[in-house]
């Protein structure tokens, strides 16, 4: 098992989220915020969840509170925007600190030093592509969409390589 697989997380209800059951399942991870001018995002992640789910992929949610305070809410408030405002399904975790001395080793080892694509996140909604062996394959910037050609491409390689 991979160290990305091995990570146990908490879910924005307070359970045990861990990353062992996305193995051999392809993930994006993106740190979100509700109070961000790219929120509207989430619409589009909840698109390409719903889109690509039943061929191994999940989107994973992971908010952060370290860019401008734009995730100033609780757990209960964070999940309650969500589900109201853009009807999400995919799985959310507890807010993550992705950068600096305490950031979460989930962050460290998507782009800390030895990562693939190594380097501080710079804004909320960057994007992560790992694969189902805990493989970083891809970092899209925070202003990337969710239906960007580029981004659509990569998952659709990555879930044509796993059946393959």
């Amino acid at each position: 098992m991979s160290a990305f697989h091995e990570l146990t997380l908490a879910a924005l209800d307070g359970a045990e989220l861990a990353l062992t059951q996305f193995a051999d399942r392809l993930l994006l991870v993106v740190n979100v915020a509700s109070e961000c001018g790219l929120t509207q995002q989430y619409a589009g992640l909840q698109a390409l969840h719903e889109q690509y789910q039943t061929q191994g992929f999940s989107v994973l949610g992971v908010p952060c509170n370290q860019f401008g305070k734009q995730e100033p809410g609780t757990a209960a408030q964070i999940q309650n925007f969500c589900v109201e405002r853009f009807s999400v399904t995919f799985p959310l975790t507890e807010k993550l600190q992705v950068n600096g001395t305490g950031n979460h080793p989930l962050y460290r080892l998507l782009a800390g030093e030895g990562a693939e694509f190594p380097g501080e996140v710079t804004w909320n909604f960057e994007k992560f592509l790992v694969d189902g062996e805990g493989r970083v394959l891809a970092r899209f910037s925070p202003r990337t969409e969710p239906n960007d050609p580029l981004l659509l491409k990569a998952i659709e390689d990555a879930l044509a390589a796993q059946v393959g």
